[in-house]
């Protein structure tokens, strides 16, 4: 059987970051709520909602201001965890679920650090992918920010 050649098609971005801390807390930040608030969101603003469901088939929904009021909410379902190594789950904001997209953290051993991988896939279309870069860049620099 092929795969569907539209959604294989669809825009995707992957962004690297070396974060300052074992994969095992990096994993941490990702998974649990009191890390998650401290640096979820593209900038300043604050995350007004986390609940994680950590298992396979477990869900998450985060929600979070913008520093210009805007309230944005998330949510997905985990389909592959592997702890300290590797979380796989969808992604499909509140305010356009049918536009379902995957997100694959991987995490490798760099040093006394860690070398995360995001690979987040199958946008809508070009400008969904371009917004994620922008909105992951910012989050992931707040990430890395945490553990300096």
């Amino acid at each position: 059987m092929s795969a569907d050649p539209v959604f294989a098609q669809r825009p995707s971005l992957t962004l690297k970051k070396r974060i300052n801390a074992a994969p095992e807390k990096v994993f941490a930040a990702w998974t649990d709520p009191a890390l998650i608030v401290r640096w979820w969101g593209p900038d300043s603003g604050p995350v007004t909602q986390t609940d994680i469901d950590l298992r396979i088939g477990g869900g998450f929904t985060i929600a979070f201001r913008t520093q210009d009021g805007e309230l944005h909410s998330v949510s997905g379902i985990y389909r592959e965890i592997v702890p300290g190594e590797k979380l796989v789950f969808s992604w499909a904001w509140i305010s356009t679920p049918e536009r379902q997209s995957q997100v694959t953290i991987s995490l490798k051993p760099d040093g006394a650090g860690t070398l995360l991988t995001l690979h987040h896939e199958q946008f809508f279309d070009d400008a969904a992918r371009d917004g994620h870069r922008r909105g992951w860049t910012g989050s992931l620099d707040k990430l890395e920010r945490l553990f300096l």
